[in-house]
């Protein structure tokens, strides 16, 4: 199987050379140019380049699957344990945290949702709720935080003609799979509104693996005036997951359908309730001058009884994002500015208690006691600014800073006296400056910048093996270089873009494993994150009736330790653990004038270092889905569209998602390795009425 990835690539490469000799006139019969969306630049952040993802890429895959879409962008690497568990890692960033995501910032509808320590939850989200998904790679984009993994935005779907429709979609598929997603929206002169219900259970491929979650979501905007502007964003989500967990090298090669024994034994799982409310007010000064600012509330109620402990917590947090942006005349030219600021204040309690579910009968857990009792309050506060000025008309420079500083403050309810590990931790302000340049010739963009970012360290992370604050303990710095080219030829019907960067990072954040539940952090030395990020699409007709859109993402991690001795072991030089050296999506998506599409995807992943020694690794492997289906509007009022899917078509057992540096407890084997789905399959049926 590893020989299908140098293969996938070098087909590639031949097709588009191929594609450059036919004739101007074979090329020029298309009428229409679509946009390739997960390459299109957002102007959000000015001249800093992003990628987009939306309809056309979220089409080549389930409508659960948000991880595969997001791993269609190159330098992004979205690894997923189940619908609950994931992990997000940009440029090789976050791939040593062991649960969840962070070093990054995400916003949905350019409202902050990365808790106060850093970390995000992207299965929040519903994906048909969604209508695009924007990734700025590295600590460049200023105005969206600078953290050393960059930025995720999430947008949710919106109106932009004047109408009123009800749409349903039906979801049924592999291992029960049932979902349902309804949408009501309308769009008028002033007045916008957008109301989603999502309902999703599915069994899962493991055992204890059941899934299932409710959703609403409302978005609604209201033009008050020519200069004027209020809407209000409301999302709730509530779901109930069992956990399997990670599995050892032996059970996931024998079945990897089980479930890890303590927790199969538990019966865990985790039950969530989230609620995210941001009201935002526009404001248009002059020609010149505009301002969006937003208020947001969150609050998060989580349960989940593990076998070493039932956790019992909830987090509420506030928060402030203002930003002005507008333009002036300097020297003749014009030039774009942008400022504002970013609060988040979060309280997050959390209890623990005995798990008593070897005493239960098989009945799964059973609270016992109470042994901890905990809160901490968090403080984030990010000042921007970025100018945009241009040197030529073809020629810009974009400096820009960020200030960030963070504030936590845990206390132990719990304990008393010597034992109570009550403690603050204050950390200095830090000033990220950046700088982006961007030239244009005949269409086509080069562009360079170079910018300092940070990451937090999480509350395990402060503490020592005792359970108190490490004073020593320092946020991540690190300086990122980059240089990169958007480039479109034969009518924009083939587009390339490709970036080479370089980021260095001291006091790297490492967490380690120091009891079943028990992590402790500390600043490992020194990393080197470079590499190569390859984006390409071309457009073509098979004949009058066929558009063939072959495309091809691939990425190329060169990450290492250069300083890194942990007690008497130095592994200096080595690969970053966690990261694959070689990643490749690939696909063709097919479309017929009548309305029927095809879109096939592979999915090629190279090994994984799983120790900091590099003397265990992940098996590569290569993954092929497929998704066909047929849209047609029956009437000027009603459309209708059904598709069919089969993921992983060779039914290849890999591992989906894996943990780094793990450790065996009680005698068991250490657990790595997350199973991915073996083949399964799914069908949706879509009806949308427009009164």
């Amino acid at each position: 199987m590893k020989a299908l990835f140098p293969y996938s690539l070098l087909l590639f490469f031949c097709f588009v050379s191929h594609a450059q000799e036919v004739k101007k006139d074979s090329i020029t019969q298309l009428d229409e140019v679509i946009l390739l969306d997960d390459l299109k630049k957002n102007t959000a952040t000015g001249i800093v380049p992003s990628q987009t993802i939306g309809a056309e890429t979220f089409e080549n895959y389930s409508p659960i699957d948000v991880i595969s879409s997001i791993n269609q962008i190159s330098g992004v690497y979205a690894l997923s344990g189940a619908l609950n568990t994931n992990r997000i890692t940009i440029r090789g960033v976050g791939a040593r945290t062991l649960f969840g995501t962070d070093k990054l910032r995400l916003y949905f509808n350019d409202i902050p949702v990365t808790n106060g320590t850093g970390s995000s939850i992207i299965e929040a989200y519903d994906l048909e709720s969604l209508s695009e998904i924007e990734v700025i790679k590295g600590p460049k984009g200023t105005v969206y935080g600078t953290n050393l993994g960059g930025a995720i935005i999430l947008s949710s779907k919106k109106q932009t003609n004047v109408s009123t429709h009800f749409s349903n979609n039906i979801t049924v598929g592999s291992y029960n799979l049932f979902k349902n997603a309804l949408a009501f929206a309308h769009t008028d002169a002033k007045f916008s509104l957008g109301l989603q219900y999502g309902h999703l259970e599915t069994d899962g491929y493991r055992e204890n693996n059941r899934f299932v979650r409710d959703g609403l979501l409302l978005n609604a905007s209201y033009v008050l005036n020519d200069k004027n502007k209020i809407g209000l964003l409301v999302n709730h989500i509530d779901y109930t997951a069992q956990i399997p967990s990670s599995l050892g090298q032996t059970a996931f090669r024998e079945n990897p359908r089980q479930a890890a024994p303590t927790w199969g034994a538990a019966k865990g799982f985790e039950a969530n309730k989230y609620t995210l409310v941001g009201l935002s007010f526009g404001h248009t000064f002059g020609e010149h001058l505009e301002n969006t600012t937003s208020i947001f509330y969150t609050y998060l109620e989580h349960y989940e009884p593990r076998p070493f402990g039932i956790l019992d917590e909830f987090t509420n947090g506030f928060g402030l994002r203002t930003r002005f942006f507008g333009d002036f005349n300097f020297l003749g030219k014009l030039t774009k500015f942008s400022f504002g600021a970013e609060l988040s204040k979060d309280e997050y309690n959390w209890n623990e208690f005995v798990n008593r579910y070897r005493e239960n009968n098989g009945n799964g857990s059973l609270k016992g006691d109470q042994f901890a009792d905990n809160k901490e309050f968090r403080r984030q506060l990010n000042t921007f600014a970025t100018l945009t000025f241009p040197i030529r008309d073809n020629f810009f420079i974009q400096p820009g800073l960020n200030i960030n500083k963070t504030f936590y403050d845990f206390r132990d309810l719990f304990n008393s006296g010597d034992t109570n590990r009550s403690a603050r931790r204050d950390f200095d302000a830090i000033i990220l400056p950046s700088l982006a340049l961007n030239y244009t010739l005949k269409g086509h963009t080069l562009y360079t910048n170079v910018g300092r970012g940070f990451s937090n360290p999480s509350l395990a992370e402060t503490l020592t093996p005792d359970g108190v604050i490490n004073p020593n303990i320092a946020q991540e710095k690190g300086t990122n270089y980059e240089l990169g080219s958007n480039l479109f030829f034969m009518n924009n019907k083939l587009n390339i873009l490709a970036t080479v960067y370089q980021m260095n990072i001291n006091d790297l954040l490492v967490a380690q494993r120091v009891g079943d539940d028990q992590f402790v952090g500390e600043n490992a030395g020194k990393t080197r994150h470079r590499g190569l990020e390859l984006d390409a699409k071309y457009q073509f007709e098979i004949n009058k009736k066929i558009i063939a859109s072959p495309f091809i993402s691939y990425t190329f991690s060169d990450h290492i330790f250069v300083d890194f001795v942990n007690e008497d072991n130095d592994y200096s030089g080595n690969p970053l653990t966690g990261v694959p050296k070689h990643r490749l999506n690939s696909g063709l998506q097919l479309t017929h004038v009548n309305g029927l599409y095809m879109n096939t995807t592979h999915q090629f992943v190279g090994e994984i270092p799983l120790l900091d020694a590099n003397t265990l690794y992940s098996d590569s492997f290569n993954v092929f889905n497929t998704r066909m289906g047929y849209k047609k509007q029956m009437s000027n009022k009603l459309s209708l569209g059904a598709d069919f899917g089969i993921n992983n078509i060779l039914n290849t057992k890999y591992a989906q998602s894996v943990l780094i540096n793990t450790a065996a407890f009680g005698g068991a084997e250490p657990r790595f390795f997350y199973p991915g789905n073996g083949i399964n399959y799914y069908g949706s049926l879509q009806l949308k009425y427009q009164l």
